[in-house]
């Protein structure tokens, strides 16, 4: 059986045989030095097509595993590791039996014997739909879907939306700029004082709800809006497949087409006014699309006492310290106030809290400790002043040297019987030299009152 790369030599040599061709000419076509295409001209000559073919073909690899090696490795396989993938396969055949390979090699050793299926040749995984909930406020799943709502009236921006598993009913819809920890605070903050709290969240994998840095080996495994809901003692549950929580999917479809529709015959056209219609247009919708649930019995959970959600919805981050008194959070530097409590806190962590409304709080060990941001504008205002400073005596010098220049120009030259050895230079642009004293001595005395100006505006 020969290959299409063979039968296009066998032509090109064809034609050198034939005159047709000059054997340089057929070594660049075929991509080989002249020596070896006068090695092939005389195989083909001798063996006809047959003596162009590749001469180790069907032969036995140089590198190839011995047949006990193969057997053994299988059979090791087979008594210990049938379940096993063939990385994993590998390092127990190196680290229990000694037996060193590469991952490919038990790959393959492992398909060709049957034990290992390749990835491209399994069966699809099949997605079955799975039964409701059957209790509202079981499972809520949340969602954001960025789309253009206002249509070309506005820019376009992300709708939370909170979905109950066990009825299809909408429980929240919140419009915000993007999906961001801050807004999921705002948005369940309004659900669970509407609502009460879930027994369960389904979200998908975003780094809101979930850490999806591999490499992470510090921290409590939880992400700000996770810590939150453990808190208040709510499962956060993340889907593998966006299928999974189909729900809320299919009421991105819903809302793209009859929420869009709605804003547009009531001239809204901003997130505050779509804020305040939302809950007029949930309660036309679950009117319309709700299903009854298995159980008539809804198991949110009331709000304790001491579930404060201002200090529970909050970004909460740990620094440490330093000797003076100060932290950075933020690119911002907080100067603490110093008392007997802040002075215990040096070298220490402390927590920086974050609240949706812009307020920072540092606490140690739950005590709130009172702080000042540091001015970086005064800072920057003494650096201003003081190169101000400097301008003078830089001016005072720039003025000796003008008026040494001046006495040097007054002393007259003798002149001679002949000509002048002095010769002229030819005269240049302005924009073509350097500035000169006079031009320097300008700049300055501009920029001294410009200076003066400003810093007589700022006292």
């Amino acid at each position: 059986m020969f290959t299409l790369k063979e039968i296009n030599r066998t032509k090109i040599l064809q034609d050198v045989i034939d005159r047709n061709l000059r054997p340089g000419q057929a070594a660049e076509m075929l991509g080989i030095t002249p020596r070896h295409c006068s090695r092939l001209i005389s195989r083909y000559r001798q063996s006809g097509p047959l003596g162009v073919t590749n001469r180790s073909r069907g032969c036995l690899g140089n590198r190839r595993l011995p047949e006990t090696l193969t057997e053994r490795v299988l059979h090791i396989i087979r008594e210990n590791y049938v379940d096993f993938g063939p990385t994993l396969a590998r390092e127990k055949l190196e680290e229990t039996h000694g037996l060193i390979l590469g991952k490919e090699t038990v790959r393959r050793l492992m398909i060709k014997a049957g034990i290992w299926v390749p990835r491209s040749k399994r069966a699809p995984r099949i997605q079955q739909p799975r039964y409701r909930r059957a209790c509202t406020g079981e499972l809520v799943q949340i969602d954001g879907c960025n789309h253009h709502w206002f249509e070309s009236r506005a820019k376009p921006c992300t709708l939370l939306v909170y979905v109950d598993d066990a009825t299809s009913c909408l429980m929240q819809l919140r419009f915000v700029k993007s999906e961001s920890t801050f807004t999921y605070f705002v948005a369940t903050r309004s659900y669970l004082e509407k609502h009460g709290k879930p027994m369960a969240l389904y979200s998908d994998k975003a780094s809101v709800f979930r850490i999806n840095n591999k490499n992470a080996v510090g921290g409590d495994g939880y992400t700000q809006f996770g810590r939150a809901m453990h808190e208040l003692n709510i499962q956060v549950i993340c889907a593998n497949t966006s299928s999974a929580k189909g729900r809320v999917e299919r009421a991105h479809l819903t809302l793209q087409d009859r929420l869009v529709k709605e804003l547009r015959l009531r001239g809204i056209s901003s997130m505050e006014e779509a804020n305040l219609y939302a809950e007029e247009f949930m309660d036309d919708y679950n009117r319309r699309f709700a299903k009854a649930p298995r159980h008539d019995f809804d198991v949110h959970r009331p709000l304790e006492p001491d579930d404060d959600l201002a200090e529970v919805f909050t970004w909460r981050e740990p620094r440490r310290v330093s000797k003076s008194l100060t932290v950075q959070y933020d690119k911002m530097l907080y100067l603490i106030e110093d008392n007997d409590l802040s002075r215990k806190a040096i070298g220490k962590y402390i927590e920086v809290w974050h609240y949706p409304d812009g307020r920072k709080e540092l606490r140690l060990n739950g005590s709130v400790l009172p702080y000042s941001t540091y001015d970086r504008l005064s800072e920057i205002d003494q650096g201003a002043i003081v190169d101000n400073k400097r301008l003078g005596r830089t001016l005072e010098f720039i003025k000796l040297v003008q008026e040494k220049r001046d006495n040097n120009r007054s002393q007259t030259v003798p002149a001679g019987d002949g000509p002048s050895r002095r010769h002229r230079k030819p005269t240049e642009k302005k924009s073509q030299r350097s500035l000169n004293g006079d031009d320097m001595l300008d700049a300055l005395k501009t920029l001294q009152s410009r200076s003066e100006e400003i810093f007589g505006k700022r006292k």
